[in-house]
């Protein structure tokens, strides 16, 4: 996560406050309480320069 936000120039605060709002530039996974970016997304969105949010409302996926 904070590498992410580094690729993106943000800081670490930021990049969670833009994932707890749905806004973080790529997907982004929750797991317990660790929260991990799928990196062929951010891979895709640092070469295309396009945005891929999330579905779900808070910006986190979480399991049913």
């Amino acid at each position: 996560m904070e590498d992410a936000s580094r690729a993106f120039g943000l800081s670490r605060a930021k990049g969670y406050d833009l994932i707890q709002r749905g806004e973080f530039p790529c997907r982004v996974l929750r797991m317990g309480r660790r929260t991990r970016v799928v990196t062929a997304s951010l891979l895709r969105v640092l070469e295309s320069g396009e945005p891929e949010y999330n579905a779900s409302p808070a910006g986190l996926c979480t399991p049913p």
